[in-house]
């Protein structure tokens, strides 16, 4: 079926937000656990609907991926239904392999004690800094190399020269704010949301420790110091300054 030939009188009847989108949630069609969820616009559920696998759209990016699209973890739609307001989406899909981009089959595998601790309640599936390179299918520019090529050879890079590197790409996209930078974003968002971030990524690596997952470690630590380094940017603060501060402690 052509996008063009499905029909819109339905697709107008949901209730979207004030941005165009509807929250989706994302079912396993065989025993019914709640896999994830996310946001989809018109022309996501019609990709989804001409293609029978999910396409969401990402607020942060402002742009359509395609679940699975990086990982091969797709979902092959079964069913879509809506809810009795027509504002949300339940999608039954088969999930090959891991439905979170951290790991896990589904998003939801934290869990709250009564005590209020939090823990994780489900097993990994497959290791995300195989499988994303330290986050490439978030957020391309977040990728963090840890090589270079000269002269058609792989060398090693100090760490440095790699920080130097990621930060200029950071500068950049403050300067130049392309549409679908995750970066970008972040700067148009402003400081309150970059710190948000570092927050929530050094909440990420103090689990990813208590996991005693090296793969975990190193992928969040990556996000972690990337959102650093987008705080400096926004200070206009160069890494090299911080490696300074050490120096004089050291």
């Amino acid at each position: 079926m052509q996008l063009k030939e499905i029909p819109t009188r339905w697709l107008n009847e949901l209730k979207y937000d004030e941005n165009g989108l509807i929250p989706a949630i994302i079912q396993d069609v065989r025993n019914r656990e709640v896999l994830m969820m996310a946001y989809m616009d018109q022309e996501a559920i019609a990709k989804t609907l001409t293609t029978g696998e999910t396409w969401f759209y990402s607020r942060s990016r402002r742009e359509l991926w395609h679940k699975g699209g990086t990982s091969g973890h797709r979902q092959l739609v079964k069913e879509i239904r809506y809810d009795c307001d027509a504002d949300t989406l339940l999608i039954l899909v088969e999930q090959n392999g891991g439905a979170c981009h951290e790991g896990y089959r589904s998003c939801f595998y934290r869990q709250l004690t009564p005590t209020g601790h939090q823990e994780v309640c489900l097993e990994r599936v497959f290791d995300p800094a195989e499988v994303y390179r330290a986050g490439e299918a978030v957020a391309p520019e977040r990728g963090i190399e840890p090589a270079l090529q000269t002269n058609g050879k792989t060398e090693t890079a100090s760490a440095e020269t790699i920080i130097e590197e990621v930060y200029q790409v950071i500068m950049d996209r403050k300067q130049n704010r392309p549409e679908g930078s995750y970066t970008a974003y972040l700067f148009n968002q402003g400081q309150d949301k970059i710190c948000k971030k570092v927050g929530e990524e050094a909440a990420e690596v103090i689990i990813a420790a208590k996991n005693k997952s090296k793969a975990e470690i190193l992928y969040e630590m990556a996000d972690l110091w990337y959102h650093t380094l987008v705080l400096l940017g926004e200070h206009d603060i160069h890494p090299a300054e911080v490696f300074a501060q050490l120096r004089q402690r050291r």
